[in-house]
């Protein structure tokens, strides 16, 4: 693959993965998973019912392909795989969970509200208007979102696209807009979006990207298969899919909590709701239709605070006050509540008690979670005796599927304050490798770390067994018969999980252990256009190599006439410094059309006139030697 300047790249997750291998589960696993299968609170059938309920019929064909021929942009057939009761190498309620979130078709919400679920890791709502259909959160991909509204038409009629709405700025409730209507389209229709969507919609995962994608392959299993010893669940939908990625940008903003549109004959009351799941997020209520749209701020699952692929701390305070807002502007007057991942509740006493139940967790995720650190335990502390409560821990949409109170109470230490615990031994800790080569060498050699991982594993406890053989295995003296225990271990630990991001992060670490890392690519080529340059230059200077950097400082500029932008770039003690709009002379200035420097830093080649050069030329490939893309299957689980 070719990279350009920045190899700007971040990994999607696809619903079909590699080929798998049966995999033994263990006595101690069973145990767990029979254990949990004992504990587990009543099913009443309410979430089966409210699931399946207005199915009005699915995809005729097994797959969708992707549109550039390469493969499927999803996978109907593997959803239909999963059914009957729990196998052993599933938490059952996990199983309960992923056999929910694979139903697939279009279904009824009211007379004129329908969701189209199960074809992406969100859901797509549809509402009629008066001429045509209001679109709210056209799925991750424009495979998969073409495929949903042409069901749409096929059952419900053929009926242009009226308005758009996107609920929040991550890409599986926009990318795939263009799915669903075209750019000369989008200038005849509104396209609505909360205050700062466009800023977070682009701005996210551009500067850590890379790393943000590696570690997305391992959250949502992207390589893995679904199998009843692969994946089984993204845990807010069934995976996400692997078409293409863009975003068609919104024409009109929600700027306020109280901002009111009417689309087409719908009148829609919104809430905003930033720093909650997304940094630019909303509700909205159908005061017509007496519906709720809670967006991803409620899910059939605990959400994440700090996601395991990594971002920026949400913040579970302002959360759980975002839920305590929706309730009193809607609660007691909402007959429906839809949201952008799960299935509807129907019955305003259910929607008000799910809104209040589901808050409180998130309130006493926060709130103990902070009262334990102020006794002084530390994040690690916290997560091993924080839990919630009986009484929200027995309501299924507060169950860890895929934010964890393990992970989310870590998160909450983070928010305030930071990665160090406090104890000065944790201020410079040694790196993996070294460690291991410690502990390894005090524990006495490898055969020993071995014999004693043998132990654990007889005992069922894998966490000392991984902790053991992850530390043999950076120390360098690993062995296959080491990093074979290491993988089982990590499986017996998915097989237990309840967890379905812990599930899909231990099985890929099993086995990248034993084939090596594997990179996924992405089509989000449609986001790229839309990041500002300046912070193209801004993930530019992250990938500058300091060692490569000449000792004398030089100065370049970069016009963009079509845009009409100048960027000032000052490279010196190897450090890239970029401003914009500066008129000082440059020492080699280079005058190209934003598109041309949009497809050099990609790696797409040269295509239209050759850029113009003016100074000295001689330090052109100087500044473009700067830069290095990194490797997007990096290690993880090995040195």
């Amino acid at each position: 693959m070719k990279r350009g300047w920045m190899g700007l790249m971040v990994a999607a997750s696809l619903l079909h993965g590699g080929p798998g291998a049966a995999q033994a589960v263990s006595a101690s696993t069973r145990a767990a998973n029979a254990a949990m299968a004992a504990s587990l609170p009543a099913d009443d059938g309410q979430d089966a019912d409210f699931a399946a309920r207005g199915f009005l019929g699915t995809w005729p064909s097994p797959t969708i392909p992707r549109d550039d021929g390469k493969g499927i942009a999803w996978d109907f057939a593997a959803l239909d795989r999963l059914k009957g009761p729990a196998p052993a190498s599933v938490n059952p309620s996990l199983w309960r969970h992923s056999l929910l979130l694979a139903k697939h078709g279009l279904f009824r919400v009211s007379d004129r509200v329908w969701q189209v679920r199960g074809f992406d890791l969100s859901v797509m709502t549809i509402i009629r208007g008066d001429t045509g259909y209001i679109l709210v959160d056209p799925l991750l991909s424009a495979e998969t979102a073409r495929a949903a509204l042409q069901l749409v038409r096929q059952k419900l009629g053929d009926r242009p696209v009226t308005g758009l709405i996107y609920t929040h700025s991550h890409s599986d409730h926009f990318g795939g807009a263009a799915g669903v209507i075209t750019e000369a389209e989008a200038k005849a229709i509104p396209i609505l979006a909360p205050e700062g969507f466009l800023e977070h919609a682009v701005a996210e995962n551009v500067i850590a990207g890379n790393a943000m994608g590696r570690r997305a392959v391992f959250q949502f299993g992207a390589t893995l298969p679904f199998a009843p010893d692969g994946r089984v669940t993204a845990g807010i939908g069934p995976a996400a899919s692997g078409g293409s990625i863009g975003l068609i940008p919104p024409n009109e903003s929600v700027k306020a909590t109280g901002d009111t549109r009417r689309i087409d004959g719908v009148q829609f009351e919104f809430q905003l709701t930033p720093d909650t799941e997304a940094p630019a997020e909303m509700n909205f209520y159908l005061p017509q239709f007496r519906i709720l749209h809670l967006a991803e701020n409620a899910n059939p699952t605990m959400h994440n605070i700090l996601t395991p692929r990594g971002a920026l701390v949400r913040d579970s305070k302002a959360w759980a006050d975002q839920l305590t807002v929706a309730l009193r502007l809607w609660g007691g007057k909402s007959d429906i509540l839809v949201t952008s991942h799960g299935w509807p509740r129907f019955g305003q006493p259910v929607v008000a008690d799910f809104i209040a139940s589901h808050r409180d967790a998130y309130k006493y995720l926060h709130d103990q979670s902070v009262r334990l650190m102020n006794m002084g335990l530390t994040k690690d502390e916290i997560a091993e005796a924080i839990d919630l409560p009986p009484a929200l821990k027995a309501r299924w949409f507060n169950r860890g599927y895929y934010g964890t109170m393990n992970h989310n109470s870590k998160a909450v230490y983070q928010r305030y304050l930071g990665w160090y615990s406090g104890n000065p031994a944790d201020l410079n800790p040694y790196p993996p490798e070294a460690l291991g080569k410690h502990y390894v060498e005090a524990l006495g050699g490898p055969d020993r770390v071995i014999a004693l991982a043998k132990v654990a594993v007889a005992q069922g406890d894998y966490r000392w067994a991984a902790t053991l053989l992850d530390h043999l295995v950076f120390s360098g003296a690993s062995t296959p018969e080491a990093k074979a225990l290491l993988a089982d271990s990590y499986r017996q630990m998915a097989y237990a999980a309840e967890g379905s991001l812990w599930r899909n992060m231990y099985l890929t670490a099993a086995t990248e252990l034993e084939n090596g890392p594997r990179a996924v690519s992405t089509g989000a080529t449609g986001i790229a256009r839309l990041i500002p340059t300046t912070m193209l230059l801004d993930l530019m200077a992250v990938r500058l190599v300091p060692e490569r950097a000449p000792a004398t400082p030089f100065t370049v500029a970069l016009v963009l006439p079509d845009v009409a932008e100048r960027h000032f770039i000052t490279i010196r003690n190897g450090v890239m410094i970029h401003e914009s709009d500066v008129a000082d002379t440059a020492d080699v200035t280079v005058t190209m059309p934003r598109a041309t420097f949009l497809r050099a830093i990609a790696g797409a080649g040269a295509s239209g006139p050759p850029p113009q050069i003016e100074g000295r030329a001689d330090l052109l490939p100087v500044f473009l030697g700067l830069f290095e893309a990194p490797p997007t299957d990096f290690p993880i689980v090995t040195p």
